[in-house]
């Protein structure tokens, strides 16, 4: 059974109503192999249907995310994206001046995590975080 149908079927479990909008998003953002935002899901769901409005979009989102069937992260200057549990754990570095991100594996900085595991006798399991800082052309444009 394809993912989406898995999280539809796992939102029908827990007695909510699949509309065909809510059917939509959740196979959009199944579907898409990559995050996306609220107004990126709205414009694929649009290309299917003119009855679907921001609103839907993000209460769809934000059940997937309460469910633990998708993740919510920030990508500063008030954008968030949202990615299923099949893109799997990992984390982004932010650009806070151009906005990139680069996507890193867990396993990059396993060593950081173990050490804050020693320190802190806390059990690191990062699936989305995001860490905010400078990319290299942003800091070679701006030494200071």
């Amino acid at each position: 059974m394809p993912h989406c149908h898995t999280y539809l079927k796992k939102l029908r479990d827990h007695g909510y109503r699949i509309t065909p909008q809510r059917e939509m998003i959740v196979q959009i953002i199944a579907h898409c192999g990559r995050h996306m935002s609220a107004e990126e899901v709205m414009e694929k769901v649009r290309e299917k249907t003119s009855s679907i409005n921001i609103a839907t979009v993000y209460r769809t989102l934000d059940l997937l995310v309460e469910n633990g069937l998708a993740s919510r992260f920030d990508l500063g200057n008030g954008k968030t994206a949202y990615a299923t549990g099949e893109h799997g754990p990992h984390i982004h570095l932010v650009c806070k001046h151009c906005g990139s991100v680069t996507e890193i594996t867990e396993s990059d900085i396993s060593a950081s995590l173990d050490k804050i595991e020693d320190l802190y006798d806390f059990d690191c399991r990062p699936y989305h975080f995001s860490v905010h800082g400078l990319c290299r052309d942003c800091r070679d444009a701006n030494p200071d």
